[in-house]
């Protein structure tokens, strides 16, 4: 079921999720400073293309400087992706197919509001 949820995410949009997580990790990475945030899109960006079967945990040993920078994160830019994904989530829920994604939707919202100090796993 999995395999296919994730098919149809991708031929529904996910794909361009996707897309936009790493053309802005890439454009983070041009920069020494940048690298930890295009680290984070990368990330997201995983998660992105294949949602279904992953979950997001607190990656043991967390540091203070990861709460520094999701600060830094959240005033940047990680209110407005996740509004976008919340706003996303909204609209798919109104539908029963839809919910699925919208479940979707708010895991990337959440991981995307605070990234530093989350891992994206398989689920067991």
């Amino acid at each position: 079921m999995r395999f296919l949820l994730n098919i149809l995410w991708i031929l529904l949009g996910g794909w361009v999720i996707w897309l936009e997580y790493m053309i802005g990790g890439l454009l983070l990475c041009l920069t020494v400073v940048g690298i930890p945030f295009g680290v984070q899109c990368f990330k997201m960006a995983g998660l992105g293309l294949l949602p279904f079967g992953k979950d997001i945990v607190d990656a043991p040993g967390a540091s203070p400087i990861g709460c520094i920078l999701n600060v830094f994160w959240i005033v940047v830019a990680g209110i407005w992706i996740f509004l976008s994904h919340l706003g996303l989530a909204l609209g798919l829920a109104v539908t029963i197919i839809g919910i699925p994604f919208a479940i979707q939707h708010v895991k990337l919202a959440m991981l995307a509001l605070a990234p530093f100090g989350k891992l994206v796993r398989e689920a067991p």
